[in-house]
Parts: C-alpha cells; structure tokens; sequence
C-alpha cells in the first residue's frame, strides 16, 4: 500500500509531535527534520488541527502540539483524513467476470489494510521506533 505525500507527512507530524506533548514544534521545525516541503506541511497541520489531533499557537515561539490521546489515535484515523482507499470512480473492466473478481480481492486487499491500520495506535508507533533506530544501527 503506497500512501499519499500528505498522509505520510501527517503520520511524522503527530509522531513529532506526540514524543513531547508539552513541547511545540512548528511546522519548519518538523518540515526540516523530514526534508519536505514547509508549505505542504502547513496544510497537512491544518487539516490534524480541524481534526482535534494538533493545536496550533501563533506568535513568537508558537508552533503546533499534540492534543489527542496517543493511546486512542490509530493511524487509520490519519490514514482516513487523507486518503480516499475505496474507488469511486468506474474502472475500465469492472463490470465483467473478470473485473467483478479482481474487485473482490481488492476489496478484501482493503478491508485486511484498514484493520490493521486501525490496530496501530500513535503510542504503538513511538515504542516501535526505537526497535527500528537500534536494527538500523546494527
């Protein structure tokens, strides 16, 4: 599964940010960190933002933190702000035998991605984080 640019920003963002609750980081802070785009993540934050996940503050040594329960968020309710994961539109073929099968595994290629999506919480991911710094040192 391949995710969209603004997703996976998301999914930095709130792992930045969910480290230090207390702390604020602004978005070149997180941008600068990842190497992308400052502007693109500007609009991501906005959207966790109207989501209840970030809450910004402006001014001087303003920036974003995180607000929502790291236990309780999982990344599906990321996932779900940024990605559309169910075709709407009509696929050339979907109406045959064929395209009716394909349409079924993907379907159930999808359902498997969602539940697993919705297993892993943003706490989850901070405690896997480490495993992974330590196995790419290794």
């Amino acid at each position: 599964m391949k995710l969209q640019k603004a997703t996976r920003f998301g999914i930095y963002a709130l792992l930045e940010l969910a480290r230090d609750p207390s702390q604020q980081l602004s978005a070149s802070d997180i941008a600068r960190r990842y190497a992308i785009s400052t502007n693109h993540l500007a609009k991501v934050m906005r959207e966790l933002g109207r989501a209840g996940l970030v809450e910004a503050e402006r001014g001087v040594g303003g920036g974003y933190r995180f607000v929502a329960n790291a236990k309780r968020v999982t990344l599906w309710d990321v996932v779900s702000l940024f990605e559309s994961l169910y075709g709407e539109t009509a696929e050339p073929g979907q109406d045959t035998e064929t395209g009716q099968a394909l349409g079924m595994v993907l379907g159930e290629m999808g359902e498997i991605a969602e539940a697993t999506l919705r297993s892993i919480t943003i706490d989850t991911m901070l405690r896997m984080r480490p495993r992974t710094r330590a196995a790419d040192a290794a």
